[in-house]
């Protein structure tokens, strides 16, 4: 019955912190879980020691007599057998050298468990007794989800209601979200093991893009037709926001390619309370087409004052 080296199934140093074998436990722990790979004989035949390092380095009594003892776990029950013939000859032993330790303790029993192995189990299970494996808890996985929304919708705080795993989910969507971004639902993920607590949700936004305007962070573009009367003579326009139409007044001459900023027109600050970026519009002269005789013959009268 070969050694078991727990520090190497997690991955840590044998000087490692506890919040150090805590996060190897975890990160490791969903990497092999069952529930990531069903029917995968070799993921939870690692997970199962995984769970097994865990159970020693994550206690400070376990680690302690596991680190003293170490490769020479075999011995024990000699050593502990010697330590007592020592001890009633007014002798004390200084357990087994070389650094490992000094005097000698003997190992608490951990009363079986047959998904742990037969080291764990000759070197704890029969060596004391009385105390009882609690079953680890093991936090639940994480689900994620793509929701599809337009760009109204992102501009506006509403409810949905999503489907994951077979479970109806109702969620708040605050105005401003971005597109790719993701918000985390914590408690609505898949259900934790023993007592463990469940797994989050991870839902990401995909922003479908809109005939009319273009999204730079909170603010909106677009491009206006405007007709080269009322670029020329001036007048007003109506046009469309997000929010509803406004009516704009057109100086005389505009040229095309003409800017205009409708401050507060443009798209909601996520998570900031009235604070809205700004609608940004380019004119669009449109030059006229299939002129009839009379519009053409006005138009050169037009040209001739100019030159």
């Amino acid at each position: 019955m070969a050694f078991i080296d727990y520090y190497k199934i997690l991955g840590v140093d044998k000087s490692a912190a506890e919040k150090d074998i805590k996060a190897a436990y975890r990160k490791l722990a969903r990497k092999f879980h069952p529930d990531l790979n069903p029917n995968d004989t070799e993921a939870n035949k690692k997970f199962q020691q995984i769970n097994e390092a865990n159970e020693v380095l994550s206690d400070p009594e376990k680690r302690k007599k596991y680190d003293k003892y170490g490769e020479h776990w075999q011995h024990g029950e000699e050593h502990e057998q010697y330590a007592r013939q020592q001890q009633q000859q007014g002798r004390q032993y200084s357990g087994f050298g070389g650094g490992h330790g000094q005097g000698f303790e003997s190992f608490e029993g951990f009363g079986g468990g047959s998904d742990f192995s037969d080291f764990f189990q000759q070197m704890f299970g029969g060596m004391g007794g009385g105390r009882s494996r609690q079953q680890a808890k093991y936090r639940g996985q994480d689900f994620t989800a793509e929701l599809h929304l337009t760009l109204r919708e992102a501009a506006e705080t509403h409810k949905q209601t999503l489907t994951v795993n077979g479970k109806q989910i109702r969620i708040t969507i605050p105005a401003g979200v971005e597109n790719g971004q993701t918000i985390k639902i914590p408690g609505h993920g898949g259900p934790g093991s023993n007592g463990g607590p469940p797994g989050d949700l991870y839902i990401t936004f995909a922003i479908a893009n809109d005939p009319h305007f273009k999204r730079t962070g909170a603010d909106l573009y677009a491009t206006i037709k405007l007709d080269l009367y009322t670029a020329v003579l001036g007048g007003e326009l109506t046009v469309d926001t997000l929010n509803g139409k406004v009516k704009l007044k057109v100086s005389p001459g505009t040229q095309n390619g003409t800017k205009v900023k409708l401050k507060g027109k443009g798209f909601p600050v996520y998570k900031k309370h009235n604070e809205i970026g700004d609608l940004y519009l380019t004119y669009d002269v449109q030059i006229p087409t299939h002129l009839t005789d009379k519009q053409k013959e006005l138009f050169s009268e037009l040209a001739k004052g100019e030159r």
